[in-house]
Order: C-alpha cells, then sequence, then structure tokens
C-alpha cells in the first residue's frame, strides 16, 4: 500500500482527473495549497508598489492505492499534469504503514479498495 501525494499546477486538475478515470482510478483527496519551488515565485506592481509574490497557488492530490495501481496513478499524473516548463509539480510516494476502513473495521489492502 502507497500513498501517492502530487503537487500540481490547478488548471491542470481537470486533466489528471481524466487519466486516472482512464485508468479506473476513481479514489482521490484534492485541496488547495500554496508553495514554491524552482520558480520561486514572481513579482508585480500594485498600486505602485512592488510586491514579490512567493508562494504560488497549487493543487495537493492524494491517492492510496495498493501496489499493483501505483505505476498507473503515476503515469496518470505525469500524463495530466506535464508541460515540460517549470513549475509543473512534483509526485511523492509514501507507504502506508495500516489502512483502516470505519464503516466495517475493513484493514489492509481491502481497505483501500
Amino acid at each position: 500500500m502507497k500513498l501517492i501525494v502530487a503537487y500540481i499546477q490547478p488548471e491542470k486538475l481537470n486533466d489528471v482527473k481524466q487519466e486516472l478515470y482512464r485508468r479506473e482510478i476513481f479514489k482521490i483527496s484534492v485541496s488547495n495549497s500554496l508553495g514554491c519551488g524552482q520558480q520561486k515565485g514572481y513579482k508585480k506592481v500594485y498600486r505602485g508598489v512592488d510586491i514579490e509574490v512567493n508562494l504560488l497557488k497549487k493543487v495537493r492530490i492524494e491517492i492510496a492505492v495498493n501496489d499493483a495501481f501505483v505505476e498507473p496513478t503515476i503515469e496518470a499524473i505525469l500524463d495530466g499534469a506535464q508541460t515540460s516548463v517549470i513549475g509543473d509539480g512534483k509526485i511523492f510516494v509514501l507507504p502506508i504503514e495500516q489502512c483502516i476502513r470505519i464503516r466495517n473495521r475493513e484493514n489492509g489492502p481491502q481497505a483501500i479498495g
């Protein structure tokens, strides 16, 4: 069992979801986040004052999958989010020690579904 966490551009969320659905991966969590990486933000002028914006809007996707779905999930995110421009995002793959479904107390790979 793995937890896949991806940070992507907000405008690429629909493309990533479509790629995931195409590979029959439906259980995802999505949240808005702020962050910066190599982009280091940007500068703009607001009412005559220079403002440095170094936290950019990103979307965080979390997907818990069984081992057989790790590579298809990563490929779906790459296919949906990649623009080959700096700031496309990152994917992290973390081990899951235990998963328990609250409704019926199933645990392990069966609980992920």
